[in-house]
């Protein structure tokens, strides 16, 4: 089964873009498809791939604040060519 992932990771601190960019940086090396814009990151692939990565880099991004937020969204499908036809 194919998914897409939306992730919006909002470290809860002054110095908030090194966590971020060091669990982007963990989602390109995981070898998954990977877009990236302003407000989120999302990642393609096999659920069953998907779901190991982001169990171990969900964990490693929060650990690495003392607060933060997580936002995850799910689809079943992988939405990556996805091109809006408007």
């Amino acid at each position: 089964m194919e998914i897409s992932v939306e992730l919006t990771f909002s470290p809860l601190q002054n110095d908030f873009e090194p966590p971020i960019i060091d669990l982007i940086k963990a989602l390109r090396e995981s070898g998954l498809d990977i877009k990236e814009n302003s407000l989120s990151t999302q990642v393609f692939g096999p659920y069953d791939k998907v779901m190991a990565v982001l169990h171990k880099e969900m964990k490693t991004a929060l650990e690495a604040v003392e607060h933060g937020l997580l936002y995850i969204k799910i689809v079943k499908s992988n939405r990556k060519d996805y091109v809006s036809n408007y």
